[in-house]
């Protein structure tokens, strides 16, 4: 804990060296000027940024929205790839573990998309393999030509034993969601187990218990949403700072106004409890989970602040890249669809 706070000259460098890269990412202004852009025109304004190279050598073979979809996901993958290289010690072990998030996204990809019949090179353009699950090993898994060869091709990996465990049930339900539940539930359950094992521990523990809350807190408002009266526990992830039962007795409070009550009642957050409070209306999902992922933002630049060379200014640059990319996607894909301004910057995380 103690190497963590003093930052030794490695960790210094790789903090600096995020600071320098944050400072790189779009700020609000320039997506509310790509909201005024043609398709072509955005694609050229994303090449003069950090994604030139990728758009560079993928333009001989894609256009259009296919050009920056898969220009974005390179980037990212990249980008994550070479923050791994240079960080030392625990700071490079705390990253990997927290990578691994992508390994779930790109599986439960892959099975949709097997599932639905979809070309891999389709499947392909929307995979970032940023994970411990390589571009390599992803590319083996697309040429498979069953989902159960997938699974099996996944043995030795670290979520194999909740895919092949999940994979029988998940086939006769015909629906996904209850692996993809128990995958984030092993997720987060080891990232924990990795922060208790390690030296500097605490600081990314910190993180994840904030990770796990507005997780949860967006599923309480999903469900809500969703109007489900069934036990919410199995939806719900341990680690936080609340308890699944705790949450359990949250979602079966009938009354909106008195189900957000209750649950300010147990933040301590003061930005949080800001948000929650302006929730008691009608408000779409998509901008409930929007405004909490902006707390969650926030509190992790001030967990950097706090902590300067330590793995949140790391996290924070993930985290922050990871929304460039998304917003950047949906201004393009929005663009491709023609869908209005206004609905499109209500998909953006600024």
């Amino acid at each position: 804990m103690a190497e963590m706070r003093a930052g030794p000259a490695p960790y210094i460098y790789v903090c600096t060296r995020m600071r320098v890269r944050k400072s790189k990412l779009l700020p609000k202004e320039e997506y509310l000027r790509m909201l005024n852009m043609s398709l072509p025109e955005i694609t050229r304004s994303i090449e003069e940024l950090e994604y030139k190279r990728e758009i560079d050598e993928l333009s001989a073979s894609f256009h259009g929205i296919d050009l920056i979809e898969i220009a974005l996901s390179w980037n990212l993958a990249k980008e994550y790839q070479a923050i791994i290289a240079i960080t030392p010690g625990t700071l490079k072990a705390f990253t990997q573990a927290y990578l691994r998030r992508w390994d779930i996204q790109n599986i439960l990809t892959i099975l949709r998309g097997k599932r639905q019949g979809l070309k891999p090179g389709k499947i392909k353009e929307i995979l970032i393999p940023a994970g411990e699950l390589d571009r390599v090993f992803l590319d083996r898994l697309l040429i498979e030509d069953s989902p159960e060869r997938i699974v099996e091709a996944l043995k030795g990996k670290k979520l194999y034993p909740v895919v092949v465990k999940e994979f029988p049930a998940a086939v006769q339900s015909n629906s996904l969601s209850h692996m993809e539940n128990e995958l984030y539930k092993d997720f987060y359950q080891n990232l924990i187990s990795d922060a208790n094992a390690m030296k500097g521990g605490k600081l990314f523990l910190n993180y994840i218990r904030l990770d796990i809350d507005i997780t949860n807190i967006k599923n309480l408002f999903r469900l809500r949403m969703d109007t489900f009266e069934e036990d919410a526990r199995e939806m719900m992830i341990p680690g936080g700072t609340f308890t699944v039962e705790e949450l359990q007795k949250l979602h079966s409070i009938p009354d909106q106004n008195e189900f957000i009550d209750a649950l300010m009642a147990r933040v301590r957050v003061k930005t949080l409890l800001a948000v929650l409070d302006t929730l008691r209306g009608d408000k779409p999902i998509r901008e409930i989970e929007i405004d909490l992922i902006r707390v969650q933002i926030e509190q992790m630049e001030k967990m950097a602040k706090l902590n300067p060379f330590s793995i949140h200014p790391i996290l924070v640059y993930l985290e922050k890249k990871k929304y460039e990319v998304f917003n950047l996607r949906a201004i393009a894909r929005g663009k491709e669809s023609k869908l209005p301004t206004d609905r499109i910057k209500g998909y953006l995380v600024m």
